[in-house]
């Protein structure tokens, strides 16, 4: 059974803060993950630094991968970083002509 804190001590988001030890944390999307940790376990997850800085698809994938290369695909994230940097820079120079 869970109580209601809202009203008497304000808005959810006041609760939360004034309670945390009383208001449990609610469950996000960022707190699962599909196949694996490896997001997870971090201090910031890449989607939030890629959603927080507005970045493109390449920049957004070089960030996934640099993050988890040592935690699930070794090698072959590194590969992909740098796939995705040579894309960059075609789409780049593209751009610039």
């Amino acid at each position: 059974m869970t109580t209601d804190y809202t009203g008497f001590w304000g808005d959810e988001d006041t609760v939360t803060a004034t309670l945390p030890h009383i208001i449990p944390k609610k469950h996000t999307a960022l707190d699962s993950q599909q196949g694996g940790a490896h997001y997870v376990t971090k201090g910031i997850q890449p989607i939030q630094y890629i959603h927080a800085n507005n970045l493109g698809f390449c920049e957004g994938n070089i960030v996934k991968y640099a993050t988890r290369w040592k935690d699930k695909n070794g090698l072959e994230d590194l590969l992909k970083i740098k796939h995705y940097v040579d894309l960059l820079i075609e789409l780049e120079k593209l751009q610039e002509k």
